[in-house]
């Protein structure tokens, strides 16, 4: 009888071990809309983002530099510095201006990121491999007439159960020609938070 009950108290104590061990997300599925809300902690999102970048391209379209330009104007993105104490992937969201941006058909882009790969690619093309009809000489890219940069601040303020996290994010977009900034805007998010107790 010594021996069931030792045997039932070591299989419940395994099974006591094994419910309190690490827990992995093992099932998920495709959440349908990408652009709905997602708050699950109190870090940049991917829902900060789709908000900040719609409102700013909105506005930077309305520009008369944009607006009212005789051609599409070209355009080159550049850096948006991270000035918060977070992580945040700023090529993401510069991709995602850009994309947005020539989807507007109002704007041409020259990728700055690209021009080591455009080097090397003439230097390829200039070896003698390539048939001269076909062949991409240097001196004929396209200028751009605006850079757009920016920066993403932030100010975290944490008061007993209570946290709030707040973003602005400034884009300026440049004339090359005289230097002057020929449109500024930002956009501001603040979120809420209430520290609570997560249980297994």
């Amino acid at each position: 009888m010594n021996n069931v009950i030792r045997i039932l108290l070591v299989a419940f104590i395994g099974s006591m071990i094994s419910a309190c061990g690490p827990r992995a997300f093992v099932k998920g599925g495709y959440d349908e809309d990408v652009n709905s809300e997602n708050l699950m902690n109190d870090r940049w999102s991917e829902t900060d983002m789709q908000k900040v970048v719609k409102d700013l391209v909105a506005s930077a379209i309305k520009n008369d530099a944009i607006a009212n330009a005789k051609r599409p104007p070209i355009l080159m993105v550049t850096k948006l510095q991270n000035k918060t104490s977070e992580h945040i992937d700023t090529q993401s969201i510069t991709d995602m201006i850009t994309v947005d941006l020539s989807s507007s058909g109002k704007v041409q882009f020259v990728d700055k990121a690209a021009r080591d790969d455009i080097s090397e690619e003439y230097d390829y093309q200039d070896s003698g491999m390539v048939s001269r009809e076909t062949k991409k000489g240097k001196g004929k890219q396209v200028g751009a007439d605006l850079i757009m940069n920016g920066r993403i601040d932030s100010i975290v303020q944490e008061v007993g159960k209570n946290k709030s996290i707040y973003y602005k994010i400034t884009l300026n977009m440049t004339n090359l020609s005289t230097g002057l900034i020929v449109w500024t805007d930002q956009k501001q998010i603040r979120k809420l938070y209430k520290k609570q107790s997560v249980g297994l």
